[in-house]
């Protein structure tokens, strides 16, 4: 049987008042946040365009805590180098956006010396990232809204998924994390955790939470009780 690890928080600053980010970032680092994410998006791969290398070099300026980049952007391998010059610490890059997938995680974890993840789009199953390439990886983002806004619903049809990539991982490559990414709350947390997640992404939910952000924070641990990610 696996062991346990505490369960990860990364608030999705898409969702923060920039107007204040550096006060924002600050009370999510009192509430428990374990790091950061930024997601960028360029109007192409997803139907918005958001943030950017500056916005990643602010972050990184305003905290210690590790900062992860979800590049929402078509062939992410064009930027990766300029991202991990901005501070990325975890660079994340979709499986449905770019040909030579392989080449780009490499090129992050070996060239760049930063940890690498692949997210999957709802509608992308786990299977698409081969046995081959998931024990190279940091962790597998599994979105469970489609890519683009913030404040969507959770798709609860995507828990089969999270289980799926959990047995895989646990027999091949247990060090490697399930991160989740779209509509998680006090609600959907809990069942995400039991479905084997190991990190969550939380936007709305934290930073728009009654109390400021740190107080979101708190109230998404609690939810989740003992539950505690597998190693």
């Amino acid at each position: 049987m696996p062991s346990q690890r505490p369960l990860k928080f990364a608030p999705s600053i898409l969702a923060a008042d920039f107007l204040v980010l550096g006060e924002q970032l600050a009370a999510c680092e009192e509430g428990g946040a374990e790091r950061f994410h930024v997601d960028v998006m360029d109007g192409l791969f997803v139907p918005n365009l958001s943030l950017g290398i500056p916005i990643v070099e602010a972050v990184r300026r305003a905290t210690k805590l590790p900062v992860e980049v979800h590049l929402m952007i078509d062939r992410p391998e064009r930027y990766v180098d300029e991202f991990s010059a901005a501070g990325s610490d975890r660079i994340i890059v979709h499986q449905e956006a770019t040909a030579h997938l392989h080449r780009v995680v490499h090129k992050v974890k070996d060239d760049l010396g930063r940890k690498v993840s692949v997210a999957l789009n709802p509608s992308t199953p786990d299977a698409a990232i081969l046995d081959e390439l998931l024990v190279e990886l940091d962790s597998v983002l599994v979105m469970t809204v489609n890519p683009g806004f913030g404040g969507q619903s959770f798709i609860e049809s995507m828990l089969p998924k999270i289980r799926r990539l959990r047995a895989r991982l646990d027999a091949s490559h247990p060090a490697g994390e399930i991160e989740v990414d779209g509509g998680v709350d006090e609600r959907t947390a809990p069942l995400c955790v039991e479905a084997g997640a190991d990190a969550l992404v939380a936007g709305t939910s934290v930073f728009r939470a009654p109390g400021g952000p740190a107080a979101g924070l708190r109230r998404l641990m609690s939810c989740c009780g003992g539950l505690a990610a597998r190693v």
